[in-house]
């Protein structure tokens, strides 16, 4: 991804911010912010690209390692035709035309959920995107598409009981590890912030294994206006929490 001139090197002043590991963010509010600008909805969609090519510039900047975002639900299908097509136009676009840029900044990209019901043409693109960064070492990317928490949920407890039947897995041998390894998001660490965009405060159904101790930040900024000024701010907060992990942590009133 090309660099935003307008994105510096991090001020010393935010030197002392904890840059976590992996970030997952639900990119929301593509639709509010053309609606409060007289756009059609599809004008935020496109701008809403724009802003996700900003996240992974800041993440591979600031040191970020993996970053999940939230572009499509297996509920999403319900919006207009129109609507839907476009998005999946725009998946088509992002993957092919972005992808000499992110073999040139070493970003290794996944997309996590179903590819059933995906135009053929469109799957072709993912796969090829997979294949020729998958031996890169920078940044994992993970687009979670057509993607639901309840159906990762479901295909990991149908291979895991499909081990089971062929009697490579004992049942009693079933661990979280044994779970999480079946995950779409297998190979990256749970997520240590789930960030939502536009004032939402829902986790609508995304990573709900990964996301149990996750911090929960949610901003009433839509996603896209998420700028550094919006990352900073996100790192701020999450630099500020104590993380706990069901102990005391280190203050145990």
């Amino acid at each position: 991804m090309s660099v935003d001139t307008a994105i510096v090197a991090p001020p010393a002043e935010h030197a002392g911010l904890k840059i976590p590991a992996h970030i997952a963010v639900i990119m929301d509010g593509n639709g509010r912010w053309a609606k409060a600008r007289g756009k059609v909805r599809t004008e935020g969609h496109v701008e809403g690209v724009k802003a996700l090519r900003r996240l992974v510039d800041l993440g591979i900047r600031y040191g970020v390692k993996h970053l999940t975002v939230f572009s499509f639900s297996s509920e999403n299908w319900r919006r207009p035709r129109e609507e839907v097509s476009f998005i999946l136009g725009l998946l088509f676009r992002f993957v092919a035309s972005d992808l000499a840029s992110l073999m040139r900044d070493n970003v290794r990209v996944r997309i996590i959920g179903t590819r059933d019901g995906l135009d053929e043409e469109l799957r072709r693109v993912i796969s090829d995107v997979e294949r020729r960064t998958a031996t890169n070492s920078g940044l994992q990317l993970n687009v979670a598409f057509n993607y639901g928490g309840k159906a990762e949920l479901t295909d990991a407890a149908r291979s895991i009981a499909a081990r089971v039947a062929a009697g490579t897995l004992l049942p009693d041998d079933v661990t979280e590890d044994t779970v999480a390894a079946a995950l779409y998001t297998h190979g990256s660490p749970d997520p240590d912030i789930i960030l939502r965009t536009s004032g939402e405060q829902r986790i609508s159904n995304f990573l709900l294994w990964q996301g149990a101790y996750s911090e929960l930040i949610f901003i009433e900024e839509n996603w896209p206006d998420f700028d550094e000024a919006t990352f900073l701010k996100v790192l701020d907060v999450y630099s500020a929490r104590q993380r706990r992990f069901g102990g005391l942590g280190s203050d145990p009133r």
